[in-house]
């Protein structure tokens, strides 16, 4: 295995604890206040998941697609 592939499976590991962390976030009770109240996520949930996205398709893409 390569060094590119390895990258891309350890982003996609640490893409997919970043989502984790992220929905665990929007299900706790204060972010489904703050949700109620505003209309959105707290930044810091906003954070996790926009950066567990892009580690996993950044990741996807290297270990997957790129040669």
């Amino acid at each position: 295995m390569g060094n590119q592939k390895l990258v891309g499976v350890v982003l996609l590991v640490v893409g997919a604890i970043l989502l984790y962390f992220g929905y665990q976030s929007s299900q706790s009770v204060g972010g489904q206040i703050t949700e109620s109240l505003t209309g959105r996520f707290t930044d810091e949930t906003m954070w996790y998941l926009i950066g567990g996205a892009a580690a996993v398709a950044a990741g996807a893409f290297m270990a997957f697609f790129k040669k």
